[in-house]
């Protein structure tokens, strides 16, 4: 089902379901994901109370990624393997490229 509701199909739910939302139920925060100018981002809904979005680290994207998670199979789809892959990795090799030029800028 779509977040407005609807039930999904691919023709309705083409830019509505770029957001996800997992509540287990069980009296344990609700939590949104959504896909925003090409990044993930999440936020937690606690006692009507919404938390501002922030945007899933590469390590948090990797993480889910790796555990096979709802989230990741979601993004999969959305996103497609290649560009979900992208995310993870281009943010990896940004942070390696700022480690090498932190290292380099040390060694100056």
């Amino acid at each position: 089902m779509c977040r407005d509701g609807r039930v999904w199909s691919p023709e309705r739910c083409i830019m509505a379901c770029n957001s996800l939302r997992i509540d287990l139920g069980d009296g344990s925060p609700v939590v949104d994901y959504r896909i925003e100018n090409d990044c993930v981002e999440t936020r937690t809904l606690e006692a009507e109370n919404e938390k501002p979005w922030q945007r899933l680290t590469p390590e948090q994207l990797t993480s889910q990624v790796m555990a096979d998670t709802v989230v990741a199979r979601w993004l999969r789809r959305r996103m497609g393997v290649h560009r979900l892959l992208r995310a993870c990795t281009h943010s990896l090799s940004y942070a390696v490229n700022s480690v090498k030029d932190s290292s380099d800028r040390t060694a100056a």
